[in-house]
């Protein structure tokens, strides 16, 4: 599926209808675990700053606004300023029905804000909180962003940026996995919970398969395996995941190479005749072929 046809998927479940969620998360992160939970049919509210004339009060808003669009559809959004009584009142006026509140501040912004677990434990009992921090615990403090964690996880190589916000993206799935939990806590045994996500756990845990071996040079899903890797073609690339033995065998056949065993995919005279094969093939003949043959693959241009 290409990116121009890609839509996001909405759930046809709507387990979150009647839970209130506010929101006080900016960035990245903390909306699109909003964006989630509100598919999820969540009630969700987003209390951010004031921006310029009264605008959109979210760095997302400058960066990217058709980001911000997209990830605040049909999401309630009240600016107010947090360090003024005004704004505190409108704040807690909300906070005294929301179920879960999502925050991506520093632990020391939220405690001059008046809004560390403790304080809105005490005034909120039935109130759940998922905080987004960059990494757990002690270091929450610490600055940092989405590719600062990507390297400590060893998910940066050479020069360039990754293709997308792994730890962002990542992170944005665990804060809505997290109020799903604080949802299915509070109806099990009637108690709140506070949780912590941080993005560097993220992106460890998107690290794992190179941890594992897996996406190193010498892992199967590393360039190894001769039928899991992207090839030049005749007019561009192409992405080839013919792992399993019955799609290995398959691009075997058709690129003439005779299989005996699995250990023949991992042979630098497999991967030349492979790359040989596909080299003098065009994007629509190998598209062709993927349906013939049974072979998953992925023509790209250059």
């Amino acid at each position: 599926m290409t990116p121009s046809t890609h839509r996001l998927a909405v759930p046809s479940l709507k387990p979150l209808r009647g839970v209130r969620v506010l929101s006080l998360a900016l960035n990245l992160p903390g909306p699109a675990a909003l964006m989630r939970l509100n598919a999820m049919g969540a009630t969700c509210l987003k209390a951010e700053p004031l921006g310029k004339d009264g605008g959109c009060g979210d760095p997302m808003g400058a960066y990217n606004r058709a980001a911000y669009d997209t990830m605040h559809s049909g999401i309630k959004v009240l600016r107010l300023d947090l360090k003024t009584e005004k704004g505190q009142t409108a704040l807690h006026k909300e906070l005294a029905r929301t179920d879960v509140l999502l925050t991506s501040f520093r632990p020391s912004a939220l405690n001059k804000l008046g809004l560390g677990w403790k304080s809105l434990h005490k005034q909120y009992p039935a109130l759940s909180v998922v905080a987004i921090v960059g990494a757990p615990g002690e270091r929450a403090e610490e600055p940092g962003h989405d590719l600062t964690y990507l390297a400590e996880a060893g998910l940066v190589t050479g020069l360039e940026l990754p293709t997308t916000l792994f730890a962002d993206m990542g992170g944005s799935l665990m804060a809505s996995e997290a109020a799903l939990k604080a949802v299915l806590q509070q109806n099990i045994s009637g108690k709140s919970s506070f949780q912590e996500i941080a993005l560097s756990d993220a992106a460890h845990w998107l690290a794992l398969p190179r941890t594992w071996g897996l996406t190193m040079p010498k892992g199967a899903v590393g360039g190894a395996h001769a039928g899991y890797r992207i090839y030049p073609c005749k007019n561009g690339r192409v992405a080839v995941a013919a792992l399993e033995p019955h799609f290995a065998s398959a691009l075997c056949q058709a690129a003439g190479v005779e299989v005996k065993g699995l250990g023949c995919l991992f042979k630098a005279e497999t991967h030349a005749a492979i790359a040989a094969f596909l080299a003098n093939k065009t994007r629509q003949q190998l598209e062709k072929l993927a349906v013939v043959r049974d072979i998953p693959l992925h023509t790209l241009a250059n």
